[in-house]
Parts: C-alpha cells; sequence; structure tokens
C-alpha cells in the first residue's frame, strides 16, 4: 500500500515538472516569437546576407552663369570578403593589393584574414589601378572574394575659388565646410547597395544572384555667385593683403542689392578645395589643426569687426529719416577738433586742424566724428537702437552658409551718453561684414531691406516636372520692411558719390563711372594695436547694381591703415573690371 502511494506521488511530481517545463517552453517561445521577434528576424538577415554600401553621385554645383565648381568624378572602391578567399591564396592576395594599391602589406594581409564578410581595402581609386587588378584576378583564376565596386570623388576644378563659400566633402561624401555642409541633404542623394544572400558560413549560394539597389543621385545647386567676380575679387584681395602686410587677411563682398545676390564673397588667405587637408608638416598636431581652422573660416560670415567710420552711413541714415538734419545746409555744423559728452571730450581723428563749417556733406566727405556724434545725441538711445534693428544688426542675416555670427552690442539700457556717441561713429560695438554689406544693399535699394542670398536654384536628378524635364526649384529673393524712405536713400547716395569724388574715398574713383562709398579705420580690440580698414560703396550711383564691401585685418605695411589709403584703391580696383564686365553704361560726365 505505501509503495503503490510513493509511485503516485512521484507520478503526480513528473506530470507537475512536465507542465511547468511545457509553460515555460511555450513562455520562452512566445517571447522569442512575439517580442524578439524582429531582432532576430534582421541578425538572421544579417548573418546571411552580405551588403556593399554603393555611394550616391553627389549633385553638381553650377556658377550663375553654369560654370562647374563642384562635381562628382566615378572612381571605385575595392573590398574583400575574406571567407570567400582560399586559404592558399589569402597572402598571394594580401600581396598584390597592396603592390597595386602601394598599401602596407602587413595591413592588408590582416584584413584578408579577418573573420568578417566585409572588409574595405582601398577606397575612391581611378579606373586604371583598379583595371590592374581586374586583369591579375582573371589571370589567376580569382572570380570571387575580391569586389570592385562603383564610388564617386568629389573634384573642383578651380582648385581654391571660392574656397570658404564652397566648402568640401569627407571620405564618406558627406559635407564638411561651405555650401557643401549647409545643403548635404540635397546634394548627398541616397546611397545604393548590393546584397547577396550567404550559408551559414558565409559561402555561397548557387542560383542566388547578387541584388543590386541603385543608388539615388543628389540635387545641383546653382549658386548666385559669379566665377569671373569671384576671381577678381580675389586676385585684388590677395595682392592689397600681401601688398599691405595684412597679418589677419581679409574679405571681399560684392552683392547685388537690387535681389540680394552675392556675386562674389572672397577670403584670404584660401586654400585648395582639391586638398583641403593641406599644411605646414613642420608644424605640431595642434599647431596644423589651428591652421586649418583660419584657412577653412568664412570670416566675412563667422567673425565679428567694429566697423569705424562706414557705420556712420547708417547714423547718417537714421537722422535725415528722422528731420534732424538736411544734406546741404551750409554751416550746420561747426567742427573744433572734439565735442563735449556729458563732461567727456570726444576727439575729432583731425582734432589737430579741425574741419570748422560743414554741412552733413562735408561732414561725412571729411569723416568729422564730433558731428555724428552730435547727431547720435539728438536721435536718442531709443530712436537709434530702433534704426540699428530695422538695418537688421540684431539678428543674423540669415545667409546660407554655416556658422553665421551676430553682432554685439551693449544692451540698450546701458547705454549712456558717451555709449551713444561712440557708437554713432562705428567704435566700441562688432558686427559681421556681411551684416554691413546687407545694409548699404538696403540703403541702395531704395531703403527697402534686402536679405542675401547664395543659391538661387536647386535642380532635381531624381524628379521631373510635367514636361519630362528635371525639376527645378527656384530659391526666390527675399525682402523685408522699408528702413528709410526712397528719398532718404537717394540722399546718402548722393553724399556717398561725393566722399569718392572729393573726400576720404578718392583712391575709389574710376572714370567713367558714379561710384560712392565710405572709408573706415578702427581698433581691431581694445589697446590690440591692430587696426582693420575697410571701404564700402556701390555703383552706380543713379542706380546701383553691385555693393562692394572691402574688409582688410591689420595691414601692417609701409601704406598705413587707414581706409582711404588702404583699402579704398582696392575697391577703385575691383570696380574698373567688374562694371564693364557686368556691362554697367558709362556716364560721359564722369569721364
Amino acid at each position: 500500500m505505501i509503495g503503490r502511494l510513493s509511485v503516485k506521488k512521484r507520478m503526480k511530481n513528473t506530470i507537475f515538472l512536465s507542465v511547468i517545463l511545457m509553460i515555460t517552453l511555450l513562455a520562452r517561445i512566445g517571447y522569442i516569437q512575439f517580442i524578439q521577434g524582429n531582432e532576430l528576424k534582421e541578425k538572421a538577415y544579417a548573418q546571411q546576407t552580405s551588403d556593399r554600401i554603393v555611394s550616391s553621385k553627389r549633385g553638381t554645383i553650377y556658377d550663375s552663369i553654369g560654370t562647374t565648381l563642384a562635381v562628382s568624378s566615378t572612381v571605385e572602391t575595392v573590398t574583400v570578403n575574406p571567407t570567400h578567399i582560399k586559404d592558399e591564396d589569402k597572402e598571394k592576395v594580401a600581396q598584390k593589393l597592396s603592390e597595386i594599391f602601394e598599401l602596407d602589406y602587413e595591413t592588408v594581409l590582416k584584413r584578408v584574414k579577418k573573420r568578417s564578410s566585409i572588409e574595405t581595402i582601398v577606397r575612391k581609386v581611378d579606373k586604371e589601378k583598379t583595371n590592374i587588378l581586374r586583369e591579375w584576378m582573371s589571370e589567376n583564376n580569382i572570380t570571387e572574394g575580391i569586389n570592385i565596386d562603383e564610388d564617386s570623388k568629389r573634384y573642383y576644378p578651380l582648385n581654391n575659388l571660392a574656397s570658404q563659400v564652397i566648402g568640401f566633402c569627407g571620405s564618406d561624401n558627406q559635407g564638411l565646410n561651405g555650401i557643401e555642409a549647409k545643403y548635404d541633404e540635397y546634394l548627398k542623394g541616397k546611397a545604393g547597395s548590393i546584397s547577396k544572400v550567404t550559408d551559414a558560413s558565409g559561402g555561397t549560394i548557387e542560383d542566388n544572384p547578387e541584388e543590386y539597389n541603385e543608388p539615388q543621385d543628389g540635387d545641383d545647386l546653382v549658386l548666385t555667385i559669379d566665377a569671373t567676380i569671384q576671381a577678381i575679387a580675389e586676385k585684388y584681395l590677395k595682392e592689397a593683403c600681401i601688398d599691405n602686410v595684412c597679418t589677419d587677411g581679409g574679405n571681399v563682398i560684392i552683392m547685388n542689392p537690387k535681389n540680394g545676390d552675392i556675386l562674389a564673397l572672397a577670403g584670404y588667405p584660401d586654400y585648395n578645395l582639391n586638398d583641403p587637408f593641406a599644411v605646414d608638416e613642420s608644424l605640431s598636431k595642434e599647431e596644423q589643426s589651428t591652421q586649418m581652422q583660419k584657412l577653412w573660416r568664412n570670416k566675412a560670415i563667422s567673425d565679428t569687426y567694429e566697423p569705424g567710420s562706414t557705420f556712420k552711413l547708417v547714423t547718417a541714415s537714421a537722422a535725415l529719416e528722422e528731420g534732424i538734419t538736411t544734406p546741404d545746409k551750409e554751416g550746420e555744423f561747426t567742427c573744433i577738433g572734439y565735442i563735449d559728452v556729458a563732461g567727456v571730450k570726444m576727439k575729432c581723428w583731425r582734432y589737430y586742424r579741425p574741419h570748422g563749417s560743414e554741412s552733413l556733406r562735408q561732414a561725412l566727405m571729411n569723416s568729422c566724428n564730433p558731428v555724428f556724434i552730435g547727431l547720435g545725441q539728438k536721435l536718442g538711445v531709443h530712436k537709434y537702437y530702433e534704426y540699428l534693428n530695422k538695418f537688421g544688426f540684431f539678428k543674423t542675416t540669415g545667409i546660407d552658409l554655416p556658422g553665421e555670427a551676430n553682432s554685439i552690442f551693449l544692451k540698450e539700457e546701458k547705454v549712456g551718453p558717451v555709449e551713444l556717441g561712440t557708437i554713432a561713429f562705428g567704435q566700441r560695438f562688432e558686427v559681421t561684414p556681411i551684416q554691413m554689406a546687407t545694409m548699404l544693399s538696403t540703403i541702395a535699394n531704395g531703403g527697402v531691406y534686402t536679405k542675401p542670398r547664395l543659391v538661387k536654384q536647386i535642380i532635381s536628378n531624381s524628379e521631373v516636372d510635367e514636361n519630362g524635364n528635371k525639376k527645378v526649384t527656384n530659391i526666390e529673393p527675399e525682402y523685408g520692411d522699408r528702413v528709410i524712405s526712397k528719398e532718404t536713400a537717394k540722399n546718402i547716395l548722393s553724399m556717398m558719390y561725393t566722399v569718392v569724388d572729393e573726400g576720404t574715398g578718392k583712391n575709389a574713383k574710376v572714370a567713367g563711372y558714379s561710384i560712392g562709398g565710405k572709408t573706415g579705420t578702427s581698433e581691431d580690440g581694445v589697446n590690440t594695436g591692430k587696426y582693420v580698414t575697410s571701404f564700402i560703396g556701390t555703383a552706380p550711383i543713379e542706380d546701383p547694381e553691385v555693393v562692394v564691401l572691402i574688409t582688410l585685418y591689420n595691414p601692417t605695411g609701409e601704406g598705413g591703415h587707414q581706409g582711404g589709403g588702404v583699402a579704398a584703391p582696392v575697391a577703385g580696383q575691383i570696380f574698373s573690371e567688374i562694371l564693364p564686365y557686368l556691362e554697367v553704361q558709362k556716364n560721359e560726365e564722369e569721364n
């Protein structure tokens, strides 16, 4: 009886344990099926397939008249599948690969012997070399394990031209700087792939061919930059920086005030887009990195500076618009070499030989500080800051380049009489060159704010319109509010003409053309001993078609550091070439 009970008890326990095991097993199966199902499915696919990426062809970048600035050429990438190379062939393969592509043998051998499905040997090589490899593979009857796939390589036909605008790409076809980075999503396209199903050991399955997923080419861009005007700007900027020993380089902006098109944006020093990482190898790694960053940096967009007397155009515009003054009232102002502001004597640059009796036109022509300090006091802090805001100095311009900086001004509530006086003649605050070029473009456009732009068209390589042509997206010009009246704008341009015709901007004169401008000189920081010299101008005065800003950083040559002597001549050289190129008609009176 006792033995029979023991048997029953063991049977119950066995059944109980069996049920528990069954429930646990079902629970585990359910967890694998429903919880881990997708993950395991992806892992199985990854283990059973051998994928190779096929790079898309990056979109072409053109200038405004169709000159190619950046293009992707066809090259090839070599990879190996170590599991498909016979053991007895691995050393021979590694030897040949290292020989053809001039690589380290030991490094290549490690990759060829590695237990993985795909190892990259070399990227973006010319077909001349891969054809040598193909011929060797045929001669040695090696039909698998070495893959040669089409790839693309970025090429810049004009080398250094507009380097800080265009930017460059990394080895993975990604834009790293300039337009290449800003419009990377449009330019890069969509990569394709070559997929192949393999067995558990990575071997080839018969009757199972490779699946080719075609890459999608990137979109093309048409810039507002004109390569000819860009080359002119770069030529004279380089000469100016070398001749005047500008230790911190310089930049030139040429802008169409009617639509905001940037016709040229030059920086010096620049770099070769086809070799952007080339540096002085005698420098330390840290110094090399610093040097590259300086060359890549677009100072006209990313750096700020004190504009000096060129900013008197803003003060004059606000004063005329508010009816505080008029252009040609004789004897309206008197320069005695200084002006007293809240008990502080603020000097004129020519304090040793005061300008005496002046009209506003003469004050601008002479760049007389006390006159503009006085106008700032009459406007008052609040009204003056209103005009700073209207001209766009409290925000970035939104130009389509990465890394745009904003201005640096004192907060309105912290500005006293002396601070306002200093701002009124262009010092102790900082703006970017692109903000200054935009300011004058607003005046030259009849007083309506004009936003700068660098890209005017995006041409799709994957979509077509209703006529079967490539789809084209036009980037329309953008305008802001009216900042000053047409009459005020006309008066400012007229006074700027006098500055070039008779005043500090004489060196920007070009026979046959009516050019207006304003020179500027400022300290580059407080007590640094460095200066920034500049000239901002527009032509023709009757109907402006171009705005030009030249900014030179710390000129230390024999010519000094005054805007009229250093920057204005550069403007004259640039105007003398771009105005005929743009077919601007000469004015016989100017001749």
